[in-house]
């Protein structure tokens, strides 16, 4: 089976996405407050694409790590 599949499947599966998601659900919200904190607090403007993309980097790191150590680890 072709390692991208491989690293789809796993992605899929085992929690990952759960705690993938807690994760960018966490660190996602302190950088929003670090970054849009003034126009989330002052009801300013929020710049809608930096706040999912925010979200949605956190998400894919954690994702990223699990699916690396996962497939690192049945090399050996």
């Amino acid at each position: 089976m072709p390692r991208i599949k491989i690293a789809a499947r796993y992605a899929l599966s085992d929690g990952i996405p759960a705690r993938s998601f807690y994760v960018a659900l966490v660190v996602g919200t302190i950088l929003n407050l670090i970054n849009q904190g003034d126009a989330i607090i002052s009801n300013l403007s929020l710049n809608w694409s930096k706040l999912m993309l925010t979200y949605a980097v956190p998400y894919a790191v954690s994702t990223y790590g699990a699916v690396s150590y996962r497939m690192a680890r049945e090399d050996h």
